[in-house]
């Protein structure tokens, strides 16, 4: 009687070509994001998120309290970059009309390189992203109607806009760095803070959690508004101020897994 057992490699081969199928639909599906959303996009009435969840009671009834505090939101890719670049895209918007603190901000983006570097981050790479980050703000210090137009315009060309997103990575993971004894207590597990960085921070795609979002806002000096819109009881958007008792003067939005920027 012949056996119709199958050889034990087979399994093996059709376990990986699944793995390889799934891996080909994830990249489709990333790219057919990357094709039909853009990388920021324009300022939208917060009418159009009750039009999007005109079918979910649960989110429509917390986005109509959201109205009451809010009037615009910007989309972001959702590409796990989106907290960083919704995070820049509405700080440098910010400091637009605001000359002051735009100073202070640029002084603070020039002497950054120096503090990464001397953390024992490499000085090449840091140089080649930091005078791009740099060129980004030179480049919105100016009218404000033709810096509106510029960033919107930096934004969403890919070169600029990631660039952007990794130094603010890197400041990020130099922040954690720098003051490893106070976040080693959010880290789960018996990753060092190091280790974080290098898997959770720094490299691209990576998504952002409230550790991430205190070092950036600490590093910097500034304050972040995050709404936090869930499924949980009540009609409130939650709100959580990064760090903790600071003015915010970024308005974000976060549904799961995912950061728009929001206006009031």
């Amino acid at each position: 009687m012949e056996d119709k057992r199958s050889p034990q490699w087979s399994s093996e081969n059709t376990d990986v070509n699944q793995d390889e199928l799934i891996l080909q639909q994830q990249r489709r599906i990333e790219r057919e994001i990357s094709e039909s959303i853009a990388l920021v996009g324009e300022k939208e009435s917060l009418i159009s998120l009750e039009l999007e969840y005109a079918k979910d009671e649960v989110y429509l009834a917390k986005t109509k309290v959201l109205g009451q505090k809010y009037s615009y939101i910007r989309r972001t890719r959702p590409d796990g970059n989106c907290f960083f670049r919704a995070f820049s895209y509405a700080y440098l918007e910010r400091l637009i009309d605001n000359k002051e603190e735009y100073e202070k901000f640029r002084e603070l983006a020039l002497k950054s390189k120096d503090n990464l570097v001397a953390l024992g981050f490499p000085q090449f790479t840091v140089e080649d992203f930091h005078d791009t980050f740099m060129e980004v703000i030179d480049k919105v210090g100016g009218d404000s109607e033709a810096s509106r137009l510029e960033l919107h315009k930096l934004f969403n060309e890919q070169g600029y806009s990631d660039y952007v997103v990794v130094y603010l990575r890197l400041i990020t993971s130099g922040q954690l760095q720098r003051e490893a004894d106070f976040y080693q207590h959010f880290i789960e597990g018996d990753r060092t803070i190091s280790e974080f960085c290098h898997q959770e921070v720094e490299p691209m795609y990576k998504e952002s959690d409230h550790i991430h979002i205190i070092a950036m806002s600490t590093a910097l000096g500034t304050g972040v508004r995050v709404r936090y819109m869930d499924r949980g009881a009540g009609t409130e958007v939650t709100a959580h101020d990064f760090p903790e008792g600071a003015l915010p003067t970024v308005h974000l939005l976060y549904r799961p897994g995912h950061y728009d920027i929001l206006y009031p």
